[in-house]
């Protein structure tokens, strides 16, 4: 017999009674009128440690995350479980012995909800389902990641995106949530007992709901090409206006939302949890050269990001593929900063947008006590190992014009130097310049204005026949 104790509870024991006898269907009040008001939704939490697979944060930090995650979707966590494995149970992923436990774990506290911080196989995921009984919802991670995205897609994009992930997710697992499906219409699966008005040629109701799902997301593909060639317009436009593209890219819940905000007196939604906001926002930002730049906030990144998500939101993402310039915000006030930003380089690497250039933010200084030995150390690391990062606070609006600095001189290194001495009847050439480029000296000859600075390489070759003798030296 397990012992009750060997699992982490996050309430009381009273309150896992109060509760476990309260939890049912249909409530009815003191009155004994019926109640409508949804029952809670109570999770166990299941991490599952591989000793041969590498994991960027522990068993322990990886389930304080999913319970964040879980709070985001309304959703109490009431306890969790873990374990180590050589391997995972091919039929469950944890083993038998740990599934009683749940099972216990479950009853004890009146759970409908367990989630799993792994993606679950179809096959797991059924037998689980079946195991645990048909009052406990079986999730993993993924499935409540997207369940969050389906909250906060607030535009047709985000919303055709997720829809799309949910639908490619759900495909090979249509089971106890779809038994209905599973009735006869007709044919072989009925056989000769099949009973009345079954009997005959068909298909299974189930088959015919898979085969309108992939209808469905042959549908969602289309449009979202549909998206894909928009934004390839717009991005077209944007290059030929040469106004510099800046990503806002880091882990979610960092703070990248409330910086725009705070520096393009943006109104994107930013609270205090994770995937706050998921439809993107590009906004015009001038820099202190009084250059103008577009700064695009994307979907935060998370450690075991789904790959359906990533191929789903493959048109917002390629913002970043797209950018000249990325900011990688960094809360660091986290216990898990360093993974944190390990998590994001390996999503920009699987971009393909590695090497593009980064100006890194070290954000909510302000949640620090310099006087505390303890946030003096963390910000004196943070600080060595990022020498080149600039500390902000993007609430407080802390280091914002340093930041802004930073962004405005890489970009200048992309830039080509231009010296040249542009006639008078070619007004035109010098407002480019003002507009696109950057001015370090003008003056007014006889013959024309005599401008040095930077301009966008693609704009620069129009300034080719003005050049002077020290430019084409």
């Amino acid at each position: 017999m397990t012992n009750p104790n060997s699992f982490k509870s996050e309430v009381s024991s009273a309150d896992q009674q109060a509760e476990g006898r309260s939890r049912q269907t249909v409530a009815r009040d003191e009155a004994g009128l019926v109640s409508t008001a949804p029952v809670e939704e109570r999770a166990v939490l299941v991490g599952v440690e591989l000793q041969n697979e590498p994991s960027l944060l522990t068993l322990e930090d990886s389930l304080d995350e999913l319970a964040l995650l879980a709070k985001t979707a309304g959703v109490k966590s009431v306890a969790r479980l873990t374990q180590r494995l050589d391997t995972p149970n091919p039929a469950t992923l944890i083993g038998s012995g740990k599934l009683e436990e749940l099972q216990m774990v479950v009853t004890e506290l009146g759970a409908n909800v367990v989630i799993f911080d792994d993606e679950l196989s179809p096959r797991q995921q059924r037998e689980l389902e079946k195991t645990l009984g048909e009052e406990v919802k079986v999730i993993d991670r993924t499935a409540l990641i997207l369940d969050i995205f389906a909250r906060h897609a607030r535009t047709r994009e985000g919303a055709v995106q997720v829809e799309l992930a949910q639908y490619e997710y759900r495909l090979p697992r249509l089971t106890r949530a779809w038994t209905h499906l599973a009735r006869q219409a007709g044919g072989r699966a009925g056989g000769a007992s099949g009973g009345v008005g079954v009997r005959g040629p068909g298909e299974t109701q189930l088959e015919v709901d898979r085969r309108e799902i992939n209808r469905r997301i042959a549908f969602l593909k289309r449009q979202i090409a549909d998206i894909t060639k928009y934004r390839e317009q717009y991005r077209a436009q944007r290059r030929q206006a040469s106004i510099p593209v800046v990503a806002v890219v880091g882990y979610t819940n960092a703070g990248k939302s409330t910086l725009l905000n705070t520096i393009a007196d943006a109104d994107v939604v930013a609270e205090d949890q994770l995937f706050a906001t998921l439809d993107p926002t590009t906004r015009r930002v001038k820099l202190p050269s009084d250059r103008l730049a577009l700064f695009s906030d994307t979907v935060g990144f998370i450690q075991k990001l789904p790959t359906m998500l990533v191929a789903a939101f493959r048109s917002t993402l390629e913002e970043v593929t797209e950018a000249d310039l990325l900011v990688h915000v960094v809360d660091i006030s986290h216990a898990n900063m360093e993974e944190q930003i390990a998590a994001v380089e390996e999503v920009l690497d699987d971009l393909g947008a590695a090497d593009k250039p980064i100006v890194v933010a070290l954000n909510k200084i302000d949640r620090l006590d310099r006087s505390d030995p303890d946030d003096a150390q963390v910000l004196a690391q943070a600080v060595a190992d990022n020498p080149a990062a600039v500390l902000i606070s993007a609430r407080k609006g802390w280091g914002l014009d340093d930041l802004l600095s930073a962004v405005d001189n890489a970009l200048k290194q992309r830039m080509a130097m231009v010296d040249v001495l542009i006639p008078y009847s070619r007004g035109d050439l010098v407002a480019m310049m003002h507009e696109h480029g950057t001015v370090e000296s003008e003056e007014h000859t006889e013959t024309g204005t005599h401008l040095i600075g930077h301009l966008p390489m693609n704009l620069a070759g129009r300034l080719a026949p003005y050049w002077t003798a020290n430019a084409a030296e």
